[in-house]
Formats: structure tokens, C-alpha cells, sequence
């Protein structure tokens, strides 16, 4: 889920009950929403999305009635939906800035990794918002999606296969292995919170720079 680029869709991000365009809303009206959309992330990342009701949010984001909520989200699914459009464009903006000036494929390969365990380690209530709404059936995911979760690993890999610097290997199946580490941390630190993730990122670039290198 910690995929950079990722344009995974979300579930209610076009509810057809969303009363006014993204284009008509007022500022005020954008701040709202996105006080709202700040203060669910917290109270999915304190209590678990079966626990996220409109009471908790309005509560937590100061408001004075659920119905403030209601006014600039048709629904849960809606609201949900934000939540995880939000956490997933807040990793693509990171990983941006993680990959510009990567100095070849091998370096490219390790900027990812490590960039998307940064990412996890520095905003863990978003990515505990975002790993709830997926397990709690809030966030669409489907195998398309999973494709483009993995294409800026597999332009990575293909390109360092082209300059030499990747040995001769199937793109899809390490894609998917690699994807599939680093999708990983945000479970494993709901089992151990406390655990080291700079030695899951050393571990896990180590691991495939050890199984993409050329041989010398």
C-alpha cells in the first residue's frame, strides 16, 4: 500500500450523493473537509475503522454536530474514501521528492525502498488509517491496481536490465516481490510497534540488491 505513484482507487472518492464539485467548493468549505478528513485519519488510527463513527470524528475535529459532516460528505463510505485518497497521494508526493536524482537504476532501486519505509516510519498514524480502511473493506483494490502499484518498480528493474546493471531476471515476479516488502512494514508494526524499520529497510535493500546485481 506504500507504493510511490500509486493510483489505486478508492472507494466513495465519486459518491454520486457528493452534493457539490471538488471545482464549485468554496475555501471555506475545502478547509472544512480536509479538517474533517485530518481528524478521521487520527481517531481510525487510535480506534480501528469500525470505530470511526461521525460522533468520534466530530468530536475530535471540534465540530459541534455530526450533521457538520454530513453536510460536506454524503456518507461513511465517502468520507473513508477521502481518508485514503489523501494517505495515498501524501506517498506518491514523498516518494517524489525520495526519487528525484537518482544516479542510475541500482541507486533508483534503493531510493524506492528505502523512501517508502521513510514514509511508513514518519506517518504512522496515516498508514494505520490507510491499513484499517483496507482490511475494514474501505478502499478498492483490485488487480489492475495492484499493476500500477508495481509499474514504477518495474521501470526501475527494466531499466537497470537495460544499462547492465540488473542481472537477466522475470520483471513481474520481482516487481511484485519487492512491492510486496515494503507493503509489508505496516503490518508488522501493528504486531510490534517498536520495531526497528531501519533495519527492515538496510535488510530489505540488501536482500534484493544482492538478488538484481549483474554479475561482475
Amino acid at each position: 500500500m506504500a507504493g510511490a505513484g500509486r493510483g489505486a482507487g478508492v472507494a466513495g472518492t465519486a459518491a454520486p450523493g457528493d452534493r457539490r464539485s471538488r471545482g464549485r467548493r468554496s475555501v471555506t468549505e475545502q478547509a472544512r473537509r480536509a479538517q474533517i478528513v485530518t481528524a478521521a485519519i487520527a481517531v481510525i488510527a487510535e480506534g480501528g475503522y469500525g470505530r470511526a463513527s461521525f460522533a468520534r470524528i466530530a468530536e475530535r475535529a471540534g465540530l459541534s454536530s455530526t450533521g457538520l459532516i454530513s453536510y460536506h460528505f454524503a456518507n461513511r463510505g465517502e468520507l473513508m474514501g477521502q481518508v485514503a485518497e489523501r494517505v495515498v497521494g501524501t506517498i506518491a508526493e514523498f516518494m517524489g521528492g525520495r526519487m528525484a536524482g537518482a544516479t542510475g537504476a541500482a541507486d533508483a532501486l534503493r531510493r524506492y525502498i528505502d523512501g517508502n519505509v521513510a514514509f511508513v516510519e514518519t506517518h504512522r498514524a496515516e498508514m494505520k488509517a490507510l491499513l484499517e480502511i483496507f482490511l475494514g473493506g474501505g478502499f478498492d483494490y483490485d488487480a489492475g491496481q495492484d499493476r500500477a502499484a508495481k509499474s514504477p518498480v518495474e521501470q526501475i528493474l527494466r531499466a537497470g536490465q537495460a544499462s547492465g546493471e540488473f542481472r537477466d531476471f522475470d520483471v513481474t515476479v520481482m516487481a511484485t516481490m519487492i512491492q510486496r516488502a515494503v507493503d509489508g512494514l505496516p503490518f508488522l508494526l501493528t504486531d510490534d510497534p517498536d520495531f526497528d524499520t531501519r533495519t527492515y529497510a538496510n535488510e530489505v535493500i540488501t536482500a534484493f540488491e544482492l538478488a538484481t546485481r549483474a554479475a561482475s
